[in-house]
């Protein structure tokens, strides 16, 4: 799961470097700001493969009806997918304009973004169906099939950016454009790995009744609050660095690639967490749920501290990768303190997210996110003088308090003995 992560954030590199080395920031900051829109839509929903991610690990645990139940959860995942993957097909233009009205752009921005969103958004509906094929297939504890589909649909993405704006000259279309035709290509093969594991059970329709969707919208709608608080945090950085001006956008949009470095490389961690605690919460393991997730903690300890010797002794190279505009270089690396500490303070809320999702709780993740983000605007508000840099400490004290709440509160339950109930 690290090394099929791992290539998300590599493929947001490249990204970044092909606009960062066009004549103008304006480019970077209007594509950025452009993919931000989406991004966020699509980590709100990512409660569909975090749902879908612990189901499908606890069909795996109960050993009765193991198969039945895992192509239950996966169809059922796949259709609230699809619905609102055209949902916002239909809406781009409303949301459109509302990202623009948040993020106040200057106008030569608001065309790169508007150029790079108009093709994008076209892949909304492969984009949310991957998320439930990834999380079924996470669940189900095939990683390798997982890390194949990541790979190919990343290098295929990284090879189509070169070709489109590089070859054809299609600017931040082009940028768009590939990650659509990747997002296609990772759904189409995930669907071919993941229907003959399905054993031929077909659709049922008592899996999309009122008692079904019940079920579902309990849990998903707690998790889609979590996700809805996270993405209120991130982007108000984004927005509120976009009010400081273009070079701060800038500046935020090559931060980020860090932040999402470490999320999604910590994230393999947590996802393999995921499917093995889950597994064993289907099974009402109650030790297995604590070794694992202690097993987790050391390794996730342990790569967190790798990220900061990483960024410590190499972070002035990978800025000056992501662009060649001296004045970005010279802005950036006054927050490469901080991009040290980042994966040290932010480890524990990656690991402990993954903790849940497979024990299914999702009020208890509803519920650290909101204190968080209690944290996380007062910390904001009292550093403002700062300017954009207190965006980035405001970031740094609400990844702390999801890992201490989160933290404590699955200590607590490891005492009660009651993690999996």
């Amino acid at each position: 799961m690290i090394l099929a992560n791992i290539t998300t954030p590599l493929l947001g590199l490249v990204d970044t470097a092909v606009m960062g080395h066009m004549d103008s920031s304006a480019m970077l900051a209007g594509a950025s700001i452009g993919a931000l829109i989406l991004t966020q839509i699509y980590w709100v929903c990512g409660f569909l493969r975090m749902s879908t991610t612990g189901l499908s690990a606890q069909a795996k645990g109960n050993t009765g009806n193991a198969t039945l139940q895992a192509t239950q959860v996966l169809w059922q995942g796949g259709a609230v997918a699809l619905a609102l993957g055209f949902a916002l097909l239909v809406l781009h233009v409303p949301v459109l304009k509302i990202g623009l009205l948040l993020a106040d752009p200057n106008a030569l921005v608001s065309v790169h973004t508007e150029a790079y969103f108009s093709v994008r958004v076209w892949g909304a509906p492969a984009a949310l169906l991957n998320l439930v094929m990834i999380g079924w297939l996470v669940g189900q504890q095939r990683t390798k099939a997982v890390m194949l589909i990541q790979i190919v649909g990343n290098m295929l993405n990284v090879g189509l950016d070169l070709l489109f704006v590089l070859g054809f000259n299609w600017s931040v279309a082009g940028v768009a454009a590939a990650s659509v035709i990747a997002e296609y290509s990772m759904v189409a093969m995930a669907l071919i790995i993941a229907f003959p594991l399905c054993n031929t059970v077909k659709p049922q329709r008592e899996w999309f009744g009122k008692a079904a969707r019940k079920t579902i919208l309990s849990l998903n709608s707690n998790i889609l609050l979590r996700n809805l608080i996270l993405q209120l945090c991130l982007a108000f950085l984004t927005f509120q660095g976009a009010r400081y001006g273009q070079t701060a956008a800038a500046v935020n949009a090559i931060l980020m690639q860090f932040f999402v470095l470490i999320a999604l490389g910590l994230d393999g961690v947590a996802y393999a967490v995921e499917a093995l605690v889950g597994e064993a919460a289907g099974a009402k393991k109650q030790h297995e749920i604590k070794t694992t997730s202690l097993r987790g903690l050391f390794w996730s300890s342990l790569f967190a501290l790798l990220y900061s010797i990483g960024f410590y002794l190499f972070g002035d190279i990978i800025i000056g990768q992501l662009t060649d505009i001296t004045k970005l270089q010279q802005a950036a690396m006054t927050y490469l303190p901080l991009m040290v500490w980042l994966p040290i303070v932010g480890h524990w809320c990656f690991l402990f997210d993954g903790v849940f999702v497979g024990l299914t709780r999702a009020k208890a993740m509803r519920n650290s996110m909101l204190v968080s983000a209690l944290v996380y605007f007062p910390t904001w508000y009292a550093l403002k003088n700062l300017g954009n840099e207190a965006l980035w400490y405001a970031l740094l004290a609400f990844l702390l308090s999801r890992g201490v709440v989160l933290g404590g509160y699955f200590a607590w339950l490891s005492r009660q003995n009651s993690c999996h109930d």
